[in-house]
Formats: structure tokens, C-alpha cells, sequence
């Protein structure tokens, strides 16, 4: 009996020690996040007018800290693609809106001007072309059916609003033929790349299952996406900041923090969009051109930071009221706001981007990946660009540049993992390296030649 309370004894003590080793373990854990997380925030703050100047782009540092962070290095970073994919895809999903509207909050010029012309061809033909050349090259060179090559194709085709702003617009108003085509570009196409995702799943489920039927409505299903989103969010985008400005110069009311009505707004465009059935990306972005729009309109001639003048921090309620300046201080403090969400964004899905490669990294050493960025890069990107491009007033040198800089990234990385929560997973899972090894290279080839080649651009254009 002794013996037997002795061995219990014994057993509670080990328990014990392994339960409190175990948290010990967690604790110290969930101390290392901290720091890392800290360190790594704290750092890129300081060194980011660094950057800059440097042939390296943030993006990349977070990639490569994510990659330390996982399972290669550090084992503190472990992740289940395949498993969380619908919590990856979430996460992206409100990196891409805020990117999106923020986007939309930078291109301060009236719709009908003629410089849209040139967005509105690279995020629709050029877009459309690449698909269609994407899935081809899929198809016929890297041996895929036709369903996952038109899913992959869906994946890397759309540019990336979240990772591009080495070579987007870099503040309201600035309308630079190369940043605003770019900027534009990446606004609309993020969104217009949704109906080939599906279609894409579709023909895919049709391959795997021939009884199940097509929809043969897609024409008309993606027309009323693209055409009901536009039009939602550019109502709810004028509406919202008319009737905030209202308020307050009216009444002086809604003088609360400018954050909270631009996350309501993208939270309201999105689920209206939903609502609809439309494509809420395509929604955000009109949101933020329209609260751009009616602040643009409002302030004349002027330039938002001219309207809003100086401001004293004992007068920021003030300037919030006054009539010729609300729409103004408004817009600029919402911008300013999702600026900061935009890089903290960033900074997350790079680090996830960074810790999948590091599980899969041996993967991605394959004719087929180096194939596909090869063509990717060099031949279908600028080849889809030079005919969306023709006639137009582009420069040579513009037209090359705007080829270069079609940035794989946060945009092909969600459209991954829509892919595998809808798609069959016996055809998403052999494109996950394919994609992981693009968004790579893109960040990487992308990140290193955007400072060189925007700062060369920028001289020839000073000098012209």
C-alpha cells in the first residue's frame, strides 16, 4: 500500500513538473513573439527612410524575417497552410481592402480625366490577356489541365495593391503617367480577377466531376460584379463623407477619431457588396475614390493639404467643423490612417508569406516554377501590356517600366487560399509551390530594382 502511494506520489510529481515545464515553455513562447514582433516593428520604423534609398524593399525583410521565424530556423513560427487556410485568407482578406481603399483615397483626379484611360486598360484588357496567356502557357508547357492552369492563371495575373508602393502614386494628386497607371491598375484588377478564380474552380470541379454542371452566365455574373461594386461603393464612399461633413459643420457633431468612419466604411462597402453579389475589392477602391472625390470638388483648386492648412493641436476640432475645410481634414485624416494599417498589413502577411516558405522551400527548385516566372516576367506580362497599351500616350520608357513592375504578391497569395477553401484539394495543392515561388521571386526581383529604376525614371523626367 506504501509502495502504491509512493509510485501515485512519484506519478503527481512528474505530472507536475512536465505540466509546469509545459508552461514554462508556452511562456516563454509567447515572450519570444513579443519581442520579435517589437524588435522587428521598432526596427523597420526606424530604418524605413533607409530603405528608401537602398536597393531593398521592405517586403523583402519581412520575408525574409518570417522565413528565420519558421520552422528552418527559429521553429517559432509553424503554420498549417492547408489547415488555416480559411483563417490565412481572412487575415489577407482585410489586408487587401484597407490597401484597396487606401489606394483609392490616393488617386485625387475626377474619373472622366483622360489619364483613368490607361488604368482602366491594364486592369481590364491587360488583365484579361494574361489570363488567357497565363492559362495557355499552363496548359500546354507546364502540363496542367485545363481547370487548375486557368485557376493559376486566376492566382497570378491580378498586380499587387499591398506590396507596390515603391512604384504607386505617392500622394493625393500627384499625376504621374507611370505611378498612376500602376496605382490604378492595381485598384481595379484585384477585383476583376475574382470571376476567372472561379471559373477557374468551376471548370476544375467539372473535371473531377462531369455531371456537375457550368454556368454559362459568367459574362453576365462578372459584368454585374464589376459594373454593381463600382457604383455601391462609389454611393456609399460620397454619402458617408457628406453626411460626416454635415454633421459637423452643421451641427458639430461627429467630431470623433477619423479611423473609426474609414473602417466602418470598408466594412459597410464590403458587405453591401456582398449583399449584391458584387466584388467587394472593386467597392473599397470606389469608396475611396469617391471620399477623394467629393474632397477634391470641395476644396476648389487647392490641393487637400493646402484646404486643411496649418492646424493647431489645440484647434483640431476647429478645422474638423469648418466649412471649407472639413472635407478636407477628413479625407487626409483618414488617408494618413489607413497608411499606417496599409504598412502593419504589410508587415503580417509577409511574415506569414515568409514562414510558408520556409516549410516548402525545397519545393520550389523546379523547371515548372522557374518556367512559369521566366514567362511570367520576361514574356507574358509585358507582351499583355504592349497591346493593352497601343495607341496610347504612354512613352517607350513608361510602357517598359509599367511591364517590369507587374508585382506578385498579397493579391495572388489570397486568391491561393480562396483556391483552397473551394477549390478540390488534390488540384490546389500542387499549385501552392508555384505560386509561393512567384510571389517570391517578385518580391524579391521586384524589390531590388524599384528604388535603381524609379530613381533613373525620375531623373530622366526631371531632366525632360
Amino acid at each position: 500500500m506504501a509502495c502504491a502511494v509512493c509510485i501515485g506520489t512519484l506519478g503527481a510529481s512528474r505530472r507536475a513538473a512536465l505540466l509546469n515545464r509545459s508552461h514554462t515553455k508556452a511562456f516563454m513562447t509567447e515572450t519570444m513573439w513579443f519581442l520579435v514582433v517589437g524588435g522587428v516593428l521598432i526596427f523597420m520604423g526606424l530604418a524605413s527612410s533607409t530603405f528608401r534609398r537602398l536597393p531593398i524593399s521592405t517586403a523583402m525583410c519581412y520575408l525574409a524575417i518570417g522565413f528565420v521565424l519558421g520552422p528552418g530556423a527559429a521553429h517559432l513560427l509553424t503554420l498549417d497552410l492547408a489547415a488555416d487556410a480559411t483563417v490565412f485568407r481572412r487575415i489577407t482578406e482585410v489586408a487587401m481592402l484597407v490597401s484597396l481603399f487606401a489606394i483609392g483615397l490616393r488617386l485625387r483626379v475626377p474619373p472622366t480625366d483622360r489619364i483613368w484611360i490607361l488604368p482602366v486598360r491594364l486592369g481590364l484588357v491587360a488583365m484579361v490577356l494574361t489570363v488567357a496567356a497565363l492559362t495557355l502557357f499552363a496548359a500546354y508547357a507546364l502540363g496542367l489541365t485545363w481547370g487548375p492552369a486557368l485557376l493559376l492563371a486566376a492566382m497570378l495575373a491580378p498586380t499587387d495593391p499591398v506590396l507596390a508602393h515603391d512604384v504607386q502614386v505617392e500622394t493625393p494628386g500627384d499625376i504621374d503617367l507611370l505611378r498612376f497607371s500602376l496605382t490604378g491598375e492595381g485598384g481595379l484588377n484585384d477585383g476583376i480577377a475574382l470571376p476567372f478564380a472561379l471559373l477557374g474552380i468551376a471548370v476544375c470541379r467539372f473535371e473531377a466531376t462531369p455531371t456537375e454542371a457550368l454556368h454559362w452566365s459568367f459574362a453576365l455574373q462578372a459584368a454585374w460584379g464589376i459594373a454593381g461594386a463600382l457604383a455601391s461603393g462609389w454611393l456609399l464612399g460620397a454619402l458617408s463623407v457628406r453626411f460626416v461633413a454635415y454633421l459637423r459643420t452643421r451641427h458639430g457633431e461627429a467630431l470623433g477619431p477619423e479611423g473609426f468612419y474609414a473602417l466602418g466604411l470598408v466594412a459597410l462597402s464590403c458587405g453591401v457588396a456582398e449583399l449584391l453579389h458584387t466584388y467587394a475589392f472593386l467597392a473599397v477602391f470606389a469608396a475611396g475614390l469617391a471620399m477623394r472625390r467629393v474632397e477634391q470638388k470641395t476644396s476648389g483648386g487647392k490641393s487637400a493639404r493646402e484646404a486643411v492648412g496649418k492646424i493647431d493641436a489645440d484647434d483640431v476640432g476647429a478645422a474638423a467643423a469648418d466649412p471649407r475645410r472639413a472635407h478636407a481634414f477628413m479625407a487626409e485624416r483618414v488617408h494618413s490612417f489607413t497608411i499606417e494599417l496599409e504598412r502593419i498589413a504589410e508587415v503580417a502577411i509577409m511574415l506569414i508569406v515568409g514562414a510558408v516558405l520556409a516549410t516548402m522551400w525545397r519545393d520550389l527548385f523546379t523547371w515548372r516554377a522557374a518556367a512559369l516566372i521566366g514567362a511570367l516576367f520576361l514574356v507574358l506580362r509585358p507582351a499583355a501590356v504592349e497591346l493593352s497599351l497601343t495607341g496610347s500616350h504612354a512613352a517607350p520608357a513608361q510602357r517598359r517600366l509599367i511591364s517590369w513592375f507587374g508585382i506578385r504578391g498579397v493579391g495572388s497569395f489570397y486568391y491561393l487560399l480562396y483556391a483552397m477553401e473551394h477549390a478540390p484539394r488534390d488540384v490546389a495543392a500542387p499549385l501552392v509551390p508555384l505560386v509561393i515561388a512567384t510571389i517570391t521571386a517578385s518580391v524579391i526581383v521586384h524589390g531590388i530594382t524599384a528604388t535603381p529604376l524609379m530613381a533613373r525614371y525620375q531623373r530622366t523626367r526631371t531632366n525632360s
